[in-house]
């Protein structure tokens, strides 16, 4: 099975997200922290955060970017158990069992867009109305021509849709 874990390019995670994930945590999209929130109240980070950041599942702190890795299915457990206390404590999930039932969907549905090959980085963007939200995953590629100054470029990746 794959799986993300965050990845840290440069120091900026930590200037401009309310919490920065650490570098190597399993992440999700986590965009159900944002469900129930009043974005008139949100201050810059935290409308970063919301508009391009992946939720690191240790620190629950945000990341810009992560990388397509493999995981081991003892791994994917305890992602899942660790992000079910937290759905359970800071979001209010009714009961673990729903916690964990949430938990895992939302492990789930990250590994499905982590059908690349190892080492492929994903960016996402999110945006939202007064109906839902959307969000928006990008490939991160490194350039094909070795004398290019580029680090990486970006393509479009894969459009999806979440309502949280």
């Amino acid at each position: 099975m794959k799986l993300a874990r965050t990845i840290r390019l440069d120091v900026s995670d930590a200037n401009v997200f309310p919490l920065a994930a650490e570098p190597g945590e399993w992440a999700v999209t986590g965009t159900f922290a944002f469900a129930d929130a009043d974005p008139a109240g949100w201050d810059n980070k935290q409308k970063l955060a919301f508009r391009d950041g992946w939720l690191g599942t240790e620190s629950f702190g945000r990341a810009s970017f992560v990388q397509v890795t493999t995981i081991a299915t003892e791994h994917y457990e305890e992602t899942v158990r660790r992000l079910a206390a937290h759905l359970f404590e800071a979001h209010g999930a009714p009961g673990m069992i729903d916690a964990l039932e949430a938990a895992r969907q939302e492990v789930d549905d990250m590994a499905g867009l982590c059908e690349h090959p190892v080492g492929t980085l994903l960016a996402i963007e999110r945006q939202a109305d007064d109906r839902a939200i959307t969000e928006r995953t990008r490939l991160v590629t490194p350039p094909t021509d070795e004398f290019h100054t580029r680090i990486w470029s970006i393509e479009d990746g894969d459009d999806t849709a979440s309502g949280g």
